[in-house]
């Protein structure tokens, strides 16, 4: 990975870390009046159990630990995407190219998380209630639009998409 790789990377995940653990904080306090503790420990519960949630401050940061690691793998993935496909460049050098890319993007890191990755983790099927579309149709700006606007913005630098 060369270094310039590496910076998008670096920034893809953390701004993605930020805007979707913010997102998921305003959801889990503001509309489902829970706390982010709560918030915290119910995704180190993925890995963890139930224990989590008894965990205290130690299970807090090891879920907010896992959302950023997850945000990095996420971005690491469409960098690779970007890199091999020449559609996903040529899409991304049309008008509106980054919004169209993570229309898709987005959405779909929240169906492979939603239906495959946690139920595996977790033991048990996904539940298909309003919190689920809300998080689908989120994570269109606060996942796939951070990732493909610092890995795109990266590379329109320094080549062109034609």
């Amino acid at each position: 990975m060369t270094p310039d790789s590496l910076s998008r990377l670096v920034r893809a995940g953390l701004l993605t870390g930020v805007t979707d653990g913010l997102f998921a904080c305003v959801l889990s306090v503001v509309f489902y009046k829970s706390t982010l503790m709560r918030l915290w420990q119910g995704v180190a519960s993925t890995v963890l159990g139930p224990s989590a949630f008894d965990g205290g401050i130690a299970t807090t940061l090891v879920g907010l630990l896992m959302h950023f690691g997850v945000a990095f793998a996420w971005s690491a993935v469409f960098l690779m995407l970007f890199n091999r496909s020449p559609t996903i460049r040529r899409v991304l050098g049309s008008r509106y190219g980054a919004l169209k890319v993570a229309a898709v993007y987005g959405p779909c890191v929240w169906i492979v998380m939603s239906l495959a990755v946690i139920p595996l983790l977790v033991h048990r099927p996904p539940s298909f209630t309003h919190r689920w579309f809300i998080q689908l149709i989120g994570h269109f700006p606060f996942v796939g639009l951070p990732i493909v606007w610092v890995v795109r913005r990266g590379f329109a630098e320094h080549e062109s998409f034609a």
